[in-house]
């Protein structure tokens, strides 16, 4: 694979190729990445760039270095975790509830209608996704996701029943790193019959996701109905 300057530090070209082949599975799960010197070969640059971007894809929780044995693949999906910590959403299945993604609506929305989005997007147009989660059959999650109108995504809600971030990174979206912010909220009467309850205070995130070149690319905001279960963010230390 050739290497073009124009397209940012090397590193990071080759991080993006090493995890879209993952993704790809070309690497499949709990196999292991090529050695250092063949990728040194292939792409052409030096070991100190190999190793910064396999550095990378550790930090991202996509592979694992085990000394004499290799670089091991540990996760082959678009997004990532971005730290050792388990996600909220893995918590709740590894200890035996059934998380499910409800009804998805897209629209697309004028930023400059909604004084918030236009804090923080600098974009004429952004799609709005909504979608519902389920925890045991049970409205749980309610998820608004802004995403900039230049990824020119579909209208057709069935093109996300599966992850959203799958659907950007296949336009070529990579995300880079997240910021949370935790509160408590009312949300929208709409939102509140969603979740089935009455309007009332509930825990809120609000996420901001960018790429590489710290450029917003999502802005999302969750609300969670904790009456039926509490957020719980497990590290691994």
């Amino acid at each position: 694979m050739k290497l073009l300057r124009k397209k940012g530090p090397f590193y990071i070209q080759v991080k993006n190729e090493l995890k879209e082949r993952m993704i790809k599975g070309v690497y499949p799960k709990n196999s292991l990445i090529p050695p250092e010197p063949e990728l040194e070969k292939e792409f052409g640059v030096s070991k100190i760039t190999i190793r910064k971007a396999v550095e990378q894809l550790a930090l991202e929780g996509y592979v694992e270095k085990h000394s004499g044995i290799g670089t091991k693949v540990l996760d082959n999906r678009a997004i990532s975790k971005l730290s050792k910590g388990q996600g909220f959403s893995e918590y709740l299945l590894s200890t035996g509830y059934t998380l499910r993604k409800g009804n998805v609506t897209i629209s697309k929305i004028d930023v400059s209608d909604h004084p918030i989005l236009s804090n923080v997007f600098h974009e004429k147009e952004c799609y709005c996704i909504e979608r519902i989660f389920t925890l045991n059959d049970q409205p749980y999650i309610h998820f608004t996701h802004y995403i900039p109108g230049r990824f020119l995504l579909s209208l057709d809600p069935d093109t996300f029943t599966n992850s959203l971030y799958e659907v950007l990174y296949e336009k070529g979206v990579y995300f880079n790193r997240f910021q949370d912010e935790f509160g408590v909220e009312i949300p929208s009467g709409k939102i509140a019959r969603l979740l089935n309850i009455e309007p009332k205070p509930l825990f809120q995130r609000t996420r901001f996701s960018y790429d590489i070149n710290e450029q917003l690319i999502e802005y999302s905001i969750g609300y969670y109905n904790t009456d039926i279960h509490k957020y719980i963010v497990n590290l691994n230390i």
